[in-house]
C-alpha cells in the first residue's frame, strides 16, 4: 500500500544549547491552540483511520474485545458511616457506578453516583470521592476530556444534592476533610491567555476550602511562592489531629512536614528535609508517627518517631533484601514485599513483631490491605497474567481469608501458562521477564509477540490480568514483560541504574529481552512488536531508532519523545530526576540528544511499521512529542512500512471511557497483526 502522508511544514527554527545549534523544524506543532495544528491533526487522523478501516478482521476483532470486556466488575467495598460503598460495572458501561448499601446488608443496594450520566459521550469521568468526618457530606472530583485538571463537587450524602459551587482548577491532588466544615486540596495557578493543556506548571499550593464559601476565599496553607515546590500533597490523619504535607521538586524524593491541628496557628514541623530521599507517612498513634523511608535503606524500612523529638528515629520493620511498602488496617501493619516482581504479604504488630505471612492464591500481584483503625476485616485483590483480578475478604485478627468476588470471564486459565525467566542484558546484568502464552503453543520462531516495557520512575511492573490481552493470547500470541532497570522492582539501586546518564541501560535491557525471545525461538523480528506508554513510549521510540530492524512493529503510546524540551511543558520539569535536562550541562545535553527519539531519526532508513498513539487532551505528556516524532519519521521512512499517528480526541494520558479503550485496543492489535501478515481466527 502506498501512503500519501500529509505534508508537514518545516520552519527555520534553531535552539542553542551550550553553544551548539539544534534545528527544530516542527516547533509550530507545539502550539495546540493554532488552527494549523488542528488541521494537521485532522489530516493525519484521516490517513490513519482510512488505513485502519481496510484491516479485514477489524470488526470481528472489535467484537471479540468487546465480548471479553462484557462481564460484571465489582470493586472492593469500603465503609463510610452507616453505608458500605463499592464500584460496579455491569459489563460494557463506560464508567463503573458507585453503589451503596447499609452496613451488614447484602441487599438494598442503590446507585450513589453514576458517572455515565455526567456526559453524553462518556468523556467526563469520576476521579475519587471523599467524605466528611461524620459522613454527612462528600466531595467528588471529575475530569473532563481526560485532562489532569479536576473539578470538585460537594454533595449532601443523604439527598445527593449539590450544596455549593463547583471548585475548579485542582490538579495532582486528592481532597482531605478536616472535620465536617471543609477540606484541603492542591492546585497550580491557571495560565493566563495560554494553553491550559501545555503550559508549564511550577508552583503547587495547598489550600483549605470551607464548604459554602467562595473558592476565591480559600486559605493558603503551604507551597506557592513561600515554599516553592512542583508537587505538594496534603492529608489529614485518621485521628483528625494532624495535617501531613509532602513536598517535592521531582517525582523522586520529598520533604515531609506535620502541622498540629489541635493548636491554632501552630507551625509546621519538618520531619525530613532531603529532596533526594523518600519519606512518607504510614500511621500515627497520638504523637508517635510511623514513616516509610529509603534513608539508609535502599529497599525501604519502617521507622517511628515522637513529634516532641522528631530527629530520633527507631526501626520498626528494618530493611530486608526485598523492596518494602507498608499499609495499615485494624491497628496492624501489612508489609508488602516484592520478590522478583511478585507479591509477599506479612502482618505485624505496631511494635514491629511479626505475626504471620498472609496466604495468597498463587504467584502474582496482591493489592489493598488497608482499612481504618477500628475495622476488623479488610479486602485485598490478587491477579496475575493468567489469574483474573479477584477480591478476597480478610479477617485481620485470625488471618483467615475468603473469596469475595471472582469475575466470570470467557477465559480458561488452565489453557495458558505464565513463567518467569532471567536473561542477561548487554552489561551482564540479570533481568527478569514474564512470558505468557498458550500451553500447547509450538515455539516455532514465528509466533506473534508483544514485548511490553516501561523502565522508569521507580515503577514496578508486576503480573496483572488484562481481559483485552486474552484476544492476543487465544490467537497464538505471546505476551512478554521484562522488569527493566529504572523501575522499582529491586529498590533504589535498580531505579537509579536506569536514570540520567544510565538511561541507555533501560534501552539495552529491552533490546536484550527481544534478543532472548528471538534466540530461544519464541518469535523472530518479523513477528515482534514493541509496545509501551508514556515513559514506555520513550522506551519504544529510543529502541526503534537505535535498532529499527529488530522489530516488525512499534507502538509508542503517549510517549516522552523530545528529550531536549520535555521539561518545558506542564509538569515535565519534575521528571528531571530520571532524565536530567538539556540545560544543566553540555554532557547531559549530548547524552539526551543521542537517544532522544525526535532527534535520533536518520535519513533514508527503513523503520518498522509504526503506530504512534496520543490524545489531544493529554496535559501530562503533551501530544506535541508524538506530533514532532511522526512528522520526522514520515519524512525519512524508506520502504513501504506504514508510519501513522492515531490521535484520540477528548482523551488525556490514556482513554477516558471503555468505548475509547476498546476502539484503541482494536486498532493497536489490528495494526500489529496486519503488519505481521498474520490472520487471527476471530
Amino acid at each position: 500500500m502506498v501512503f500519501e502522508y500529509p505534508i508537514t511544514r518545516e520552519m527555520d527554527h534553531v535552539d542553542v544549547y551550550h553553544g551548539i545549534e539544534v534545528t527544530d523544524p516542527y516547533r509550530w506543532l507545539e502550539d495546540d491552540m493554532s488552527l494549523e495544528t488542528a488541521e494537521w491533526v485532522e489530516s493525519q487522523n484521516k490517513v490513519t483511520f482510512d488505513y485502519l478501516k481496510t484491516i479485514p478482521f477489524r470488526e470481528n476483532l472489535k467484537r471479540r474485545i468487546k465480548d471479553l470486556n462484557d462481564y460484571e466488575k465489582i470493586g472492593s467495598p469500603f465503609k463510610r458511616g452507616d453505608y458500605e460503598y463499592f464500584y460496579k460495572n455491569s459489563g460494557l458501561q463506560d464508567h463503573s457506578v458507585l453503589f451503596r448499601r447499609p452496613v451488614g446488608s447484602i441487599e438494598n443496594e442503590e446507585i450513589f453516583l453514576d458517572p455515565n450520566t455526567f456526559s453524553d459521550d462518556g468523556t467526563v469521568a469520576l476521579r475519587g470521592i471523599y467524605f466528611s468526618e461524620d459522613y454527612t457530606t462528600a466531595a467528588y472530583m471529575i475530569t473532563e476530556g481526560g485532562s489532569d485538571w479536576r473539578k470538585a463537587i460537594t454533595i449532601d450524602v443523604q439527598t445527593r444534592k449539590i450544596i455549593e459551587d463547583t471548585l475548579k482548577n485542582i490538579k495532582f491532588s486528592g481532597l482531605s476533610w478536616k472535620g465536617n466544615d471543609g477540606f484541603y486540596y492542591s492546585s497550580y495557578d491557571v495560565p493566563d491567555d495560554q494553553s491550559v493543556l501545555s503550559t508549564k506548571t511550577q508552583l503547587h499550593t495547598v489550600y483549605y476550602h470551607e464548604v459554602g464559601d467562595s473558592q476565591l476565599n480559600d486559605e493558603f496553607i503551604f507551597g506557592g511562592n513561600k515554599q516553592p515546590n512542583r508537587y505538594v500533597f496534603s492529608f489529614v490523619t485518621e485521628d483528625q489531629n494532624f495535617l501531613v504535607v509532602s513536598a517535592s521538586t521531582t517525582t523522586s524524593g520529598n520533604q515531609l512536614y506535620v502541622k498540629d491541628l489541635k493548636e491554632k496557628n501552630s507551625e509546621f514541623i519538618q520531619l525530613e528535609s532531603d529532596y533526594l530521599t523518600e519519606c512518607s507517612y504510614v500511621y500515627n498513634e497520638g504523637n508517635i508517627f510511623y514513616l516509610s523511608t529509603n534513608i539508609d535503606a535502599p529497599n525501604n524500612r519502617l521507622v517511628s518517631l515522637d513529634l516532641t523529638k522528631p530527629e530520633d528515629w527507631s526501626d520498626v520493620i528494618g530493611e530486608k533484601e526485598n523492596v518494602l511498602n507498608v499499609s495499615t488496617g485494624g491497628g496492624y501493619f501489612f508489609a508488602k514485599y516484592l520478590i522478583d516482581a511478585k507479591s509477599r504479604i506479612e502482618q505485624y504488630h505496631l511494635n514491629g513483631e511479626f505475626i504471620r505471612e498472609v496466604e495468597l492464591p498463587g504467584i502474582g500481584s496482591a493489592g489493598g490491605f488497608s482499612a481504618k483503625k477500628n475495622e476488623t476485616e479488610l479486602y485485598f485483590s490478587f491477579s496475575s497474567y493468567t489469574y483474573p483480578s479477584t477480591i478476597f475478604k480478610y479477617d485481620i485478627e485470625t488471618g483467615h481469608s475468603i473469596l469475595y468476588e471472582k469475575p466470570d470471564i470467557d477465559f480458561n486459565p488452565n489453557d495458558y501458562m505464565s513463567k518467569q525467566v532471567f536473561y542477561e542484558s548487554k552489561d551482564g546484568t540479570k533481568i527478569p521477564m514474564f512470558i505468557t502464552y498458550k500451553k500447547d503453543l509450538s515455539l516455532s520462531g514465528k509466533n506473534p509477540t508483544i514485548l511490553y516495557g516501561y523502565g522508569g520512575f521507580n515503577v514496578s511492573l508486576t503480573p496483572r490480568f488484562s481481559s483485552t490481552n486474552i484476544v492476543w493470547l487465544e490467537n497464538g500470541g505471546i505476551y512478554a514483560v521484562p522488569n527493566l532497570r529504572g523501575g522499582g522492582e529491586y529498590g533504589d539501586k535498580w531505579h537509579n541504574a536506569g536514570t540520567k546518564m544510565n538511561k541507555q541501560n533501560v534501552f539495552d535491557d529491552f533490546i536484550s529481552a527481544a534478543e532472548y525471545l528471538i534466540e530461544n525461538n519464541y518469535t523472530s523480528s518479523d513477528y515482534l512488536a514493541m509496545k509501551g506508554g508514556s515513559n514506555g513510549g520513550l522506551l519504544v521510540g529510543a529502541v526503534m531508532t537505535q535498532r529499527p530492524s529488530l522489530m516488525k512493529v512499534a507502538v509508542p503510546a503517549v510517549g516522552v519523545l523530545d528529550m531536549l524540551r520535555y521539561h518545558q511543558f506542564t509538569a515535565g520539569a519534575g521528571w528531571s530526576y530520571d532524565y536530567g535536562t538539556a540545560d544543566e550541562s553540555v554532557e547531559m545535553f549530548e547524552y539526551l540528544r543521542t537517544y532522544s527519539p525526535v532527534h535520533a531519526i536518520k535519513d533514508d532508513t527503513e523503520y518498522p511499521a509504526t503506530l504512534v498513539t496520543t490524545s489531544d487532551h493529554d496535559d501530562r505528556v503533551v501530544p506535541a512529542h508524538s506530533y514532532k516524532f511522526i512528522a520526522g519519521l514520515q519524512k525519512v521512512q524508506k520502504g513501504s512500512n506504514p508510519t501513522l499517528i492515531r490521535i484520540q480526541t477528548n482523551a488525556g494520558h490514556g482513554s477516558v471511557s471503555l468505548d475509547q479503550r476498546i476502539e484503541l485496543q482494536t486498532d493497536v492489535y489490528g495494526f500489529i497483526w496486519q503488519n505481521m501478515k498474520f490472520m487471527p481466527e476471530i
